[in-house]
């Protein structure tokens, strides 16, 4: 099986992500950031990672999403909200709809470590979001957090 490895990271975070499924897919296999990631069409496998922006798929990975076609796919994220909010449960169904044509055959989400930059500016906001208040990625994604994608992608691969 050839597989490809893509994502979209401003801090890092889901680069962590997309090292952890590179290292563990068996078989030819590529790894590339979205913007310079090559035509999906030649991959058994295409595996695509976004970060959260205004509640969906940062616009990097929305348009590498686009081009997926029928193969098959597994999305991963990091955010800044609680896993399991509306937000990130939003954010995924988003990138589902985005490659409508791909067999998706898994998903994985996780918080991600904001960046003090943003997570400043978002605190000086006149109404603070919801998702602040549930603001516990200091330190995402951790080892729990990779090992719970090591099993959820073998489960699925």
């Amino acid at each position: 099986m050839k597989s490809l490895v893509v994502y979209s990271s401003q801090t890092g975070n889901t680069k962590k992500l997309a090292q952890t499924i590179f290292e563990n897919l068996q078989g030819e296999k590529e790894i590339h950031p979205a913007a310079s990631a090559p035509d999906p069409a030649d991959y058994d496998l295409v595996a695509v990672g976004f970060w959260l922006m205004g509640g969906g798929p940062d616009p990097v990975a929305q348009k590498y999403l686009s081009k997926i076609g029928s193969q098959k796919l597994f999305l991963f994220a990091t955010h800044g909200v609680a896993k399991d909010s509306p937000e990130a449960l939003n954010s995924m169904n988003m990138a589902k709809n985005m490659a409508k044509k791909a067999n998706v055959i898994g998903t994985f989400s996780c918080q991600g470590q904001l960046s003090a930059p943003t997570l400043e500016m978002t605190k000086k906001q006149p109404n603070l979001p919801d998702w602040l208040k549930e603001h516990t990625a200091e330190g995402h994604p951790d080892v729990k957090d990779l090992d719970e994608l090591k099993e959820v992608l073998n489960k699925v691969v």
